[in-house]
């Protein structure tokens, strides 16, 4: 069994080889294209302890990982520039798992219906993918809300 059972053993080996680099290339052929959120993030202010939102979220027991991020749009409408952006108030992190944190503003109330929900929050959400959900912050009710989408 010596010699037919180390090639047995190696023809297994890089049988597994060849499929696991299979599945690699079909993810990522078949993955789309996103935004390096490393890069995008880089870019965040600093965290201000002394925001309100921030000790509020650390007192829930999350850690603010990044501060306010502002990203720029540029839009094509039939030829014509148009300009825009698009705001994150802080990114937090808690069990190994990071949040996009929407503070509630006067100005703008929250539609808590589902469609309220995803036209004001999903685009956070397919910004960076690879984050666990939205939290949404309300000072005035002292209430974190916890927002996943799902699809499908």
């Amino acid at each position: 069994m010596g010699k037919y059972g180390d090639w047995l053993v190696m023809l297994i080996a890089g049988g597994i080889i060849v499929f696991w680099l299979y599945r690699v290339f079909y993810r990522w052929l078949h993955e789309p294209p996103g935004m390096n959120s490393k890069l995008l993030l880089s870019e965040a202010e600093d965290v201000d302890d002394t925001d309100e939102n921030v000790r509020f979220l650390e007192q829930a027991g999350y850690e603010v990982t990044h501060g306010k991020y502002r990203l720029p749009i540029r839009i094509d409408l039939d030829g014509l520039e148009l300009q825009s952006r698009l705001f994150i108030d802080l990114i937090a992190e808690k069990d190994g798992k990071y949040y996009i944190v929407k503070t509630s503003r006067d100005r703008m109330p929250m539609d808590w219906t589902g469609s309220g929900v995803r036209d004001r929050l999903l685009v956070y959400a397919l910004l960076l993918p690879e984050s666990e959900g939205v939290l949404f912050i309300d000072q005035k009710d002292k209430t974190i809300r916890k927002i996943t989408f799902r699809f499908g």
